[in-house]
């Protein structure tokens, strides 16, 4: 009995069977439980690395446009303005201080009512000699220039209405003034924002003549 027992103890145990740790793993089970490898970042990260800048306002050009452009497109805003600035005379008689605000611009408007070709020969300049003149300007000066040819052109309706209908008193009266007023108005405010725009480099589009503009420059 002894030597039995001592047999099997010094007899080697018979090792056991077991599955390899990767074979676990790669078990349909076993996979369907695990979740998907994850993507790379590095190409993401690269993708927003290389991301196009948002494009910027087209009106916004202040830093292509050079100095003697801005100039020279201001500038331009005058001769409407100077060519029917008789609109403004009973506006100026009410309000004395658009009178004091428009003073500055006295010594032009001499100079532009000192001849009655003065106005033809500046809108044949503006036109031909800026407008058609790709060469020597810029279609930044060049489109200022047709939107202040387009609004002097515009200027020949009031022109017509105020030499057909000129009332002496009454309602009429009033009406005609009211117009009057405000195409001085309008012909001032294009004045301001056109040239200031002008100034700062930027594209001024004036409502009804920017289009027009638009479709004469190349």
């Amino acid at each position: 009995m002894a030597t039995a027992v001592s047999l099997l103890l010094l007899s080697s145990p018979r090792p056991l069977h077991r599955r390899p740790s990767g074979l676990l793993l790669c078990s349909p089970r076993r996979s369907a439980l695990l979740p998907p490898p994850r993507p790379a970042l590095a190409p993401c990260r690269r993708l927003l690395a290389a991301a196009p800048p948002r494009a910027s306002n087209n009106n916004d050009n202040s830093g292509a446009v050079d100095a003697p452009d801005r100039l020279v497109a201001a500038v331009a805003y005058l001769y409407p303005f100077l060519d029917g600035a008789h609109h403004g005379r009973f506006l100026l008689a009410q309000f004395p201080f658009f009178s004091a605000l428009l003073r500055p611009l006295a010594p032009a408007a001499r100079l532009f009512h000192s001849s009655p070709l003065t106005p033809f020969l500046l809108f044949l300049t503006l036109y031909f000699a800026v407008v058609r003149n790709q060469q020597a300007f810029s279609r930044f000066v060049r489109f200022n220039a047709m939107q202040s040819v387009v609004l002097d052109v515009l200027l020949i309706f009031p022109d017509l209405l105020a030499q057909s209908f000129a009332p002496s008193g009454g309602v009429g009266f009033e009406i005609f003034q009211s117009m009057e007023s405000t195409v001085f108005l309008f012909l001032l405010v294009s004045l301001v924002y056109g040239s200031g725009a002008c100034l700062l480099g930027k594209t001024p589009r004036l409502p009804i003549v920017a289009d027009a503009a638009e479709r004469q420059v190349m």
